[in-house]
């Protein structure tokens, strides 16, 4: 028989592993700065990540203010009719109530496949979108038990921490492009002695590889942060098996054929293209293992 786990231990377990994996990043990012140091003027280093920095601030002042619009219309969605989508509106209502949270705007997506997203850069500017396929198929607790897990992404300001993920990964990402191509041009400064190569050998593979480390990271966090909300959503429904049968539905009806983008993909409860990533590389946990620690709730 499954270990029954307490909401408080999974919500206080995927907050820790999410903020680890934070740090993780931070580390990268120092170690991009000492390869700089070590095939340039150690001061290079900060006109490096001075620079990524402030393109990358840039980028997520953009999507800080019009981030949610984006997403809204990259997906179709519309906004739902009340009189034609009462009960979505009233579940919507009711469980933002029970979160302490204004009700966010809902949307409908034009799509027969069951899934949905928030979205919005804090509680006051949120959304929820869901799709066609949800309001026919799921019923009052599935659709409960969905809803909750998007309202739980907004009160856990899920998507404010994924921006900020997105923006470190992108400072690595930025400065290990700049030095690799800064290389290429004979920029660094010569090194005559063996031990100096061997450090400069160092430095541009951590340049290339780094980025290549922190992106895996960034997927790692956006798993956590499905687990948090799963355990989040359940906590708000007292119901852990509604979501873990509305996740059962999702897995054996979508056609997976709504051709959604990948940074889009990630916001989705599932995945609506699966076929597009493996496990390694997905933003989302396996839904078999979503099911079976909710059921172990």
């Amino acid at each position: 028989m499954a270990e029954k786990l307490s909401f408080h231990d999974e919500i206080a377990r995927n907050n820790r592993n999410s903020i680890i994996l934070v740090l993780v990043i931070f580390v990268f990012l120092i170690l991009v700065g000492y390869a700089i140091s070590w095939i340039y003027d150690p001061t290079m280093m900060w006109i490096f990540i001075g620079a990524a920095t402030v393109i990358s601030i840039l980028h997520l002042l953009n999507s800080y203010f019009n981030g949610d619009k984006i997403v809204l219309m990259a997906t179709g969605a519309k906004p739902a009719d009340e009189a034609k989508y009462k009960f979505l509106h009233n579940t919507v209502e009711g469980l933002a109530l029970a979160a302490g949270i204004p009700k966010p705007k809902v949307y409908i997506i034009p799509s027969q496949d069951i899934n949905a997203f928030a979205t919005g850069r804090d509680p006051q500017h949120s959304s929820v979108a869901v799709t066609e396929g949800l309001t026919k198929i799921l019923n009052r607790q599935e659709m409960e038990g969905v809803i909750a897990h998007e309202m739980s992404h907004i009160g856990n300001y899920d998507i404010r921490f994924m921006m900020l993920a997105t923006v470190m990964v992108g400072i690595v990402a930025m400065v290990g492009y700049m030095l690799t191509r800064s290389m290429l041009y004979g920029g660094h400064r010569d090194n005559d002695n063996k031990g100096g190569a061997i450090l400069v050998l160092i430095g541009v593979l951590i340049a290339i590889l780094a980025p290549i480390a922190v992106r895996f990271v960034q997927l790692a966090i956006s798993r956590k942060r499905e687990f948090l909300a799963d355990a989040s959503g359940a906590k708000l429904t007292r119901y852990p098996e509604g979501l873990a049968a509305a996740l059962e539905k999702i897995s054996k009806h979508n056609s997976r054929k709504m051709e959604i983008g990948d940074a889009t993909a990630s916001l989705f409860i599932a995945n609506p293209n699966p076929s597009l990533l493996n496990k390694l590389t997905s933003t989302h946990p396996p839904i078999a293992e979503r099911i079976r620690r909710l059921r172990a709730m």
